[in-house]
């Protein structure tokens, strides 16, 4: 890395530290402001873009690097309220990673297959292989949110009765960080996000769903529906959150209201991870070197044949 990319590793450390939690027992959903932009106001959000520009461009380097090592593998899961920004702030962050490198899966209501496995069954087969990046658009996390503000939910997962009691979320809390503690164990660096958009804000961004035609196929009536159950949800974000929170498996609360910010601080989280793997392209040994130059020879006395 130069100077230059060496200094924005360093700023990138600054965007994202404010907003990792890797201990979540004094974690509270309430000391983060959705609107926060660490003072950086709206006429500073060209320069943003800028920032971000060169972030995409120091993540394509690092996963260039990841690539070819073969030996990590990254997945980021993110987490939110509808009108959140996570399409936006995936497409936008990950726009200059070779697709190659990259993969997106995105989890929506489980299928009556799904329901006839465990919980992290459907998530397990979507893993990324080492030296790619996965994606979790919505993870197994959903397990401990859509399923715990709708417990009626719970009863379509054909669990066995005495499996379905008072500490069943303790339980999967427990399960999820053991998993993530084994992903660790076996190289797949865990990165978890969840963009906290405020009520107000979803309300605005609804609105537009609904008054630009362009815009209305983005817009679901359960998404009324479930705006009824803020109060429900958010506790049930900020007790996943404290339970789930560690040092392996990091979450970072990233605020939403602003959406070029939301996406600065979710780049500046991902450099800040590839950064500290010390990636390096393969050493070539000098076997393989000498074949390498063989190779070259045979093909430039093709032109003297």
């Amino acid at each position: 890395m130069n100077k230059e990319q060496r200094k924005l590793i360093q700023r990138a450390k600054d965007f994202a530290k404010p907003f990792r939690v890797d201990d979540g027992e004094s974690f509270r959903l309430k000391d983060i402001d959705p609107n926060n932009t660490l003072h950086l106001e709206q006429e500073h959000k060209p320069q943003a873009k800028e920032a971000l520009a060169l972030g995409v461009e120091l993540l394509a380097a690092f996963q260039d690097m990841l690539y070819a090592q073969d030996r990590w593998a990254m997945l980021l899961a993110f987490q939110a309220m509808d009108a959140a920004g996570k399409d936006g702030t995936i497409k936008h962050v990950m726009s200059g990673v070779n697709p190659q490198g990259c993969q997106v899966s995105s989890f929506k209501a489980p299928s009556s297959v799904d329901l006839d496995h465990d919980f992290l069954w459907r998530c397990n087969l979507a893993l990324p292989e080492r030296g790619r990046i996965g994606i979790f658009n919505r993870s197994y996390y959903e397990e401990t949110l859509v399923v715990r503000v709708h417990p009626e939910l719970l009863h379509q997962q054909t669990l066995p009765e005495p499996l379905m009691g008072k500490d069943i979320w303790k339980e999967r809390f427990r399960d999820i960080r053991h998993y993530e503690q084994y992903l660790s164990n076996n190289g797949v660096v865990v990165r978890k996000f969840f963009l906290h958009l405020s009520k107000k804000e979803q309300k605005k961004r609804f609105l537009e769903r609904l008054e630009t035609p362009e815009k209305n196929w983005k817009f679901s009536a359960n998404d009324i529906k479930e705006r009824a159950y803020w109060d429900d949800y958010m506790n049930a974000y900020e007790d996943m959150i404290r339970n789930t929170a560690t040092k392996v498996a990091p979450w970072y609360v990233v605020p939403a209201d602003n959406k070029w910010f939301t996406r600065i601080v979710v780049a500046a989280a991902i450099i800040e991870t590839l950064d500290s793997l010390d990636l390096k392209y393969p050493v070539i040994t000098e076997e393989a070197r000498q074949h390498l130059e063989a190779a070259k020879q045979q093909l430039l006395n093709e032109d003297k044949a």
